[in-house]
């Protein structure tokens, strides 16, 4: 099942864990402008004298030549639009060439009068409705791969207990052991504080310091770590009742960023140190302990995708926790 929030598509699985997609929203306009550069490119070469005397500057050999430069260009625009991993850098270039475009039609604009300048008028009114949309698509897409990039993921799960008693387990940050595979241990020190060691790649282990930044009991706790923090990280967790009394949805967001930037988490996801597999992972595991006390897995079904976790087959069994969650 799927569904879209704030643009960004969403996808539940079987075991009710909700994950976040891409924005179509943004992939599908900066699509629809490449094909609309491609249009324009292909009319304006084709026909590029239908299309000077259009805009108002079929009078002037120079302007002719500028066209077929502006053709070629949009065909540029098109190709880098209709890729995906381009779009971002499409959606700018096309922004350029709006910016160009609108200072030749203002030069243009001197030398015309008449007819050709009410028709000049008119591309120019047009050329500046573009560029606003090129504009909002730019920073749209640009936003959301900034936010890929920023290693930011999310995932949601419904569970069969109360938001005060989801929240209550999951404020005591010792517990979250128990179901995110990653923690070592947390151990409280102090009010708002706390110490967390997590697991490294190639068998090391990191440490930092957390601190509460919002806590509403039975609804949120957000947190961030505080110190100089090697993996710079935050996160939050909502805690919504369901309607008619089935449960409460927990909504866990989590930010961090990775040594190395995009190299390094690309290089983490390339030996299954997946971040956002992991999140939804720990969810099930968390759904689990908190209504039955335990967790039921087996090595077939791993902890997140690290490919030496994926060799190991064996029924599933329980798994042991500290106290039942209940």
């Amino acid at each position: 099942m799927a569904r879209t929030t704030m643009g960004v598509r969403s996808v539940t699985d079987s075991l009710g864990i909700e994950r976040a997609g891409r924005d179509r929203g943004s992939e599908g306009l900066a699509r629809f402008l490449g094909w609309v550069s491609l249009g324009l490119g292909v009319a304006t070469l084709a026909r590029r004298e239908q299309v000077s005397r259009l805009c108002g500057v079929d009078d002037s050999p120079t302007a002719r030549q500028v066209l077929a430069v502006a053709g070629v260009r949009e065909l540029g625009h098109a190709a880098a639009l209709l890729i995906p991993r381009r779009a971002g850098w499409g959606a700018w270039s096309r922004v350029a060439g709006d910016v160009l475009d609108l200072a030749a039609a203002g030069q243009a604009m001197k030398d015309r009068c008449g007819e050709r300048r009410q028709r000049l008028t008119y591309t120019t009114w047009a050329l500046a409705g573009i560029t606003a949309l090129d504009l909002y698509t730019a920073v749209r897409t640009t936003r959301g791969r900034r936010l890929r990039e920023a290693n930011r993921v999310y995932a949601s799960v419904t569970i069969n207990r109360s938001a005060a008693d989801a929240y209550r387990f999951w404020h005591d940050f010792e517990n979250l052991p128990r179901f995110m595979s990653h923690l070592q241990s947390v151990r409280t020190t102090g009010d708002r504080r706390s110490r967390w060691t997590a697991k490294a790649p190639a068998g090391r282990s990191v440490s930092w310091d957390a601190e509460i930044v919002d806590d509403r009991p039975g609804q949120l706790i957000s947190w961030r770590s505080v110190g100089g923090a090697r993996v710079p990280n935050s996160g939050s967790v909502r805690f919504i009742p369901v309607a008619g009394g089935r449960g409460t949805e927990v909504r866990i967001e989590l930010g961090y960023r990775a040594p190395g930037g995009v190299l390094g988490t690309r290089a983490a996801k390339l030996f299954g140190e997946n971040p956002q597999q992991q999140v939804c992972d720990d969810l099930r595991r968390f759904k689990q302990v908190i209504e039955t006390g335990e967790i039921t897995r087996s090595d077939g079904s791993p902890d997140g995708s690290n490919v030496q976790q994926q060799v190991k087959q064996r029924p599933a069994q329980p798994l042991a926790t500290r106290g039942s969650g209940r």
